[in-house]
């Protein structure tokens, strides 16, 4: 936060006191707690404490939906399409970050060496491995993710949790080549832009992000009538604007959406691949929320 100037002429001394003893309390808050562009509807508070309990829920607890054990032929079927030469074409030097990884399967998957008959193998087709991060906001490790890690290193599979991506800087994680989000933060953010900010600048230039986004307005328009939307998004003047749509207004990136309008829930698999570093996010803002797995959301454009 900026310094804060402030003239006292004609102040009284009790106004100046309670000026002070303002600016104290604004610039020792909480810093996870930020100093937020556009003030949160107060409704929507106990939403986020119900979505907070569905984060930390454990055993018998855990919703129906809530799944943090998908592999990577998970992956396979809900990224897009290239999504598994991407990650064959990996180096053992470059790197992958899998955001919402829960217990990290999907990275206990990649690490895994068979004999090349498995459905996972058919994504992983090289002996080189990448070094990997596996992001959740509760520690779900297993048994079976530090085993691997002591045998592989935990300089080649690591493990965070505790908070979530906004705050993470780039010297706590470095960069990737290749960021991946099932049903992770790009289905739960509140605040849309600033997470696909914070992945962007996370991505070295030329490297991809693989996410997906069901009951959305699909690119392709061809979406079942009446469908229940999870996440919705207008303009100032209310009209529905696509997810994919918005995403290609992002200056420095090339966006891939594959429509899924077959499936249960209108789907997006979405391929966002950063060609330049300056990039630029159109604003949202959050008008509703709902917790569930995912939440139910709805954006507004901002001017």
């Amino acid at each position: 936060m900026g310094a804060v100037k402030l003239s006292v002429k004609g102040w009284n001394t009790a106004g100046v006191r309670l000026a002070l003893l303002l600016i104290i309390v604004l610039q020792t808050q909480d810093p996870k707690v930020g100093w937020p562009q556009e003030p949160v509807p107060a409704r929507l508070d106990g939403e986020f404490a119900k979505q907070e309990k569905i984060y930390s829920s454990r055993g018998a607890d855990v919703p129906g939906g809530y799944v943090t054990n998908r592999g990577l032929s998970d992956y396979k079927d809900l990224l897009t399409s290239d999504f598994c030469d991407r990650l064959s074409s990996l180096g053992s030097s470059d790197r992958w970050l899998d955001i919402g990884a829960g217990e990290g399967q999907a990275l206990l998957d990649y690490y895994a060496l068979d004999d090349g008959a498995t459905a996972t193998a058919k994504c992983v087709r090289s002996w080189a491995r990448a070094r990997v991060v596996a992001m959740s906001i509760e520690d779900r490790r297993t048994d079976t993710w530090r085993q691997q890690a002591a045998i592989f290193g935990a300089d080649r599979l690591r493990y965070v949790s505790g908070k979530r991506l906004r705050y993470y800087s780039r010297e706590d994680l470095g960069t990737f080549q290749i960021i991946t989000d099932v049903f992770g933060g790009f289905s739960y953010t509140e605040d849309l832009s600033e997470f696909l900010g914070k992945v962007l600048s996370l991505l070295e230039a030329g490297g991809s992000f693989y996410t997906m986004v069901q009951s959305v307005h699909l690119e392709d328009g061809k979406d079942k009538p009446k469908p229940w939307y999870l996440t919705e998004m207008v303009d100032t003047a209310g009209h529905d604007v696509k997810v994919c749509s918005w995403l290609k207004q992002t200056t420095c990136v090339k966006v891939t959406c594959e429509s899924k309008s077959d499936w249960d829930q209108p789907t997006e698999l979405i391929n966002i691949q950063k060609v330049c570093n300056d990039v630029s996010i159109p604003r949202t803002k959050l008008v509703k929320f709902e917790a569930g797995n995912p939440p139910g959301r709805k954006f507004e454009l901002d001017k």
